[in-house]
């Protein structure tokens, strides 16, 4: 499952998957484009993209930083089962 964890602007929405076995989070980013959307993969703690659709060099340094920037609170999420059911919240 994955859970919402911010939408831009532009409307790219960032989501993240549960805490995974191996102590890893899945962050997708799906951008709406005419006829489609842009997307990437990108894995927590190691920050290894994959899966990269439509988006430039720099559109993937821009969401590395927010990614990084939020990091602590997808892995809070991540375990939780997302912001909404995030304890204090």
């Amino acid at each position: 499952m994955l859970y919402p964890f911010i939408t831009l602007d532009d409307d790219t929405q960032i989501v993240h998957s549960e805490l995974l076995s191996d102590g890893q989070v899945r962050v997708c980013i799906e951008q709406p484009i005419h006829r489609g959307f842009n997307s990437a993969t990108c894995m927590l703690p190691s920050y290894t993209w994959s899966e990269v659709e439509g988006f430039s060099p720099e559109d993937i340094r821009r969401f590395q930083q927010i990614i990084e920037d939020g990091a602590h609170l997808i892995f809070r999420y991540a375990e939780t089962g997302g912001f909404l059911n995030a304890e204090g919240f």
